[in-house]
């Protein structure tokens, strides 16, 4: 007979009607308490996309406020800078929150930071609770319909269930790269590992979404291999963003971030050079190797490629992001070292996605027309193929990897729309019924 973990994850295939019926009609109270055979779980870390994540500040005496009003919180402590964008509008922040979300990159290091006098911290670190929407869409975009799904498995937060929040500005660096940031993050998360794996004598699951899988998969990268044999079970991948490259990247550079931050009262030109100033915005520019020389910016004046994208941030005004983008991301681009671990690649295909941007007058301020391929609505699929090929050409992962394509889901929607996350829950299921 399937023990009770075993049996969640089978109803979870069932249509939800359906699912729920015979769930309440097996369901025993006792089994929930203290999360009874758990023990055949193994432990999971899921990390979700841009934004998610909750970001506090505190402001020193070294914060100069470029207008009085931002310098009310100074020296009264840690406070919710990036947590219920709501907010923000109701106090009239909306100004300060810009200002004290910026980032400066520091040539020198070649690494980035706060302004000066404005400290940061991400809260929750550890718990899925740290993940929270800050727009007040009906979609739930940060996860919920997966942590959900998980908790009907027998997982329970902050036990065999864990977040690694992170701060989306920066970018988890590849090895050899400086980054302050993820140096004490990548310390942090492999405490947890540890002690995940050590309290429940298993080896983790680690699930990283959208940029989620970006920060995953550089997490794996950047530990030593006889530590990810020791802890990782396997990672799951679901429509990363990886340095591979996508269009939505260049959009958000010319016109602003599109559906990444939703400010009461702000346009997306009005938030651009907030978002200029992050490392995030100059990753995953298309990469050379994957989009070649076809054109993916159309203008009337000229044509711009993959080769050509320090040409398009001078064009756009964003002659600032040139440095770092030659320093930091192409190093990205062309580092594409297996993670050597059990790895599932999970991603929607189907969809309508930008392949050319046209702004044929030139006007980078403007929404740009789009001519489309294939992918998931964000990434596109030829970058989807060329990751396939790289892991598969790899001796250490090909032995290890597998790749999935879920037709007609969308980028976000595969964890939100019942049908595709039930494809994902199914390959956590296989995970844990082979090893338990």
């Amino acid at each position: 007979m399937a023990s009770i973990p075993l049996l969640r994850l089978l109803l979870l295939l069932l249509p939800l009607p359906l699912r729920e019926h015979l769930w309440s009609s097996h369901h025993r109270p006792e089994d929930d308490d203290g999360g009874v055979g758990a023990s055949e779980l193994h432990p999971i870390f899921v990390l979700p996309g841009v934004a998610c994540s909750d970001l506090e500040a505190r402001l020193t005496e070294a914060y100069r406020p470029s207008v009085a009003r931002c310098g009310v919180m100074k020296g009264k402590g840690w406070f919710a800078l990036w947590e219920n964008s709501s907010e923000l509008s109701t106090h009239h922040y909306n100004e300060c929150f810009e200002e004290q979300m910026s980032l400066v990159y520091d040539p020198v290091a070649n690494d980035y930071h706060n302004l000066p006098g404005v400290e940061t911290r991400v809260p929750y670190f550890g718990f899925v609770k740290g993940y929270h929407q800050k727009w007040p869409f009906d979609k739930p975009w940060c996860l919920t319909p997966l942590i959900r799904a998980l908790e009907e498995m027998g997982y329970r937060d902050g036990d065999n269930m864990l977040g690694a929040p992170y701060d989306f500005r920066h970018v988890p660096p590849v090895p050899g790269q400086a980054s302050q940031v993820y140096s004490l993050y990548y310390k942090e998360f492999m405490k947890l590992v540890e002690t995940a794996s050590e309290k429940h004598h298993k080896k983790v699951i680690i699930l990283g979404h959208s940029h989620g899988g970006c920060v995953a998969l550089e997490f794996v990268r950047n530990t030593p291999l006889a530590w990810r044999n020791k802890y990782i079970e396997h990672l799951f991948l679901v429509t990363p963003t990886l340095s591979l490259g996508f269009l939505d990247t260049v959009t958000n550079l010319a016109t602003g971030p599109h559906n990444l931050f939703y400010v009461p009262n702000a346009t997306e030109l009005s938030l651009r050079p907030m978002w200029r100033s992050f490392e995030t915005s100059i990753a995953n520019l298309p990469s050379p190797a994957v989009f070649g020389h076809d054109p993916i910016v159309i203008t009337k004046e000229r044509n711009y490629s993959a080769y050509d994208m320090e040409d398009f941030l001078a064009a756009i005004g964003f002659s600032d992001g040139i440095e770092p983008f030659r320093r930091r991301m192409v190093a990205r681009m062309n580092y594409l070292k297996a993670p050597m671990v059990p790895l599932t690649y999970i991603n929607g295909v189907g969809n309508r996605t930008p392949r050319q941007l046209v702004y044929w007058d030139g006007k980078f301020d403007e929404t740009p027309e789009s001519v489309y391929g294939d992918g998931d609505g964000i990434v596109n699929l030829i970058t989807m193929l060329a990751f396939d090929k790289e892991m598969r050409r790899q001796p250490g992962q090909k032995g290890q990897f597998k790749s999935i394509k879920v037709e007609n889901a969308s980028h976000m929607g595969i964890l939100m729309d019942d049908w595709a996350l039930k494809r994902v829950m199914q390959e956590i299921l296989e995970v844990n019924r082979n090893s338990s």
